[in-house]
């Protein structure tokens, strides 16, 4: 383990992990370097392509990545993870909405491919939104983990590192629908949709670069899990320690949890 201005940094399998005493330190220092991937992609291959999680977890490192300077926004592609199935693009809880207000608002970019979760043949949208990601290499993904351990919609009871979709509709677990009201998207259980479309693990590993920011004492439980647990789809959030180029932002609250040898 070694030290950093903010806190400590360590190695677990392949994931590079940095812990800051504050959630806003973690999420400052995430979306600068989700910036400077940005920022080489388009100086080595004229454009770049990210998928943007959305969620409480990554307000900071997203309104730190938009106002970064240096970033060509038309020339990057942006994707973004899951979206409710049957949610429309205008609702309060949608995802689209999210990206809408807090990337496609403010910075304009070349591209923004959206999942249409109320789009009427789901299994067409998924098909249509995995050519998208085909196209071409992701130089970057922003994601979080669920607290179940969750990555995009990947719950353990659906995730699979090794099926060969890209993009898939699921059932969503229990506890990522609590997660929902939890964080005020829904009112009730009951609001939550039952299923949403969600990129897959597959998806994830193949992007060039992953950025993973995990605040919060809630998600301390599914920090341990993804990096001191055994590797595989009991917790998805594992995947961050196979990828070949992950870093891990997390803040103090989110780390208690971790083994102090590590």
């Amino acid at each position: 383990m070694s030290k950093t201005p903010a806190g400590r940094a360590f190695r677990i399998d392949r994931a590079d992990v940095r812990v800051f005493l504050t959630e806003a330190e973690a999420g400052l220092t995430a979306g600068r370097a989700a910036a400077a991937i940005l920022r080489e992609a388009i100086a080595k291959r004229g454009r770049a392509r990210v998928i943007v999680a959305t969620g409480r977890s990554q307000d900071r490192p997203v309104a730190t990545l938009v106002a970064e300077r240096g970033i060509d926004w038309k020339a990057v592609e942006v994707f973004h993870m899951d979206e409710f199935v049957g949610v429309p693009a205008d609702h309060p809880a949608s995802f689209r909405r999210w990206l809408k207000a807090r990337v496609a608002d403010v910075v304009r970019p070349g591209k923004m491919f959206l999942v249409e979760g109320d789009a009427p043949d789901t299994e067409a949208e998924c098909l249509r939104y995995e050519a998208l990601l085909k196209e071409s290499p992701v130089d970057l993904c922003l994601a979080g983990f669920g607290e179940n351990g969750h990555i995009a919609f990947n719950d353990p009871h659906n995730a699979d590192f090794r099926e060969s979709r890209l993009v898939k509709a699921v059932d969503l677990d229990v506890r990522s629908r609590r997660q929902q009201v939890g964080e005020k998207s829904f009112p009730r259980l009951d609001d939550v949709p039952l299923r949403a479309l969600t990129i897959t693990c597959p998806a994830i590993l193949a992007c060039l670069h992953l950025v993973a920011t995990v605040p919060e004492a809630r998600k301390a439980a599914a920090v341990r899990a993804a990096l001191e647990g055994p590797v595989g789809h009991a917790c998805p959030a594992t995947l961050v320690r196979i990828h070949p180029n992950a870093l891990v932002f997390l803040d103090g609250a989110s780390a208690a949890g971790l083994d102090k040898k590590s």
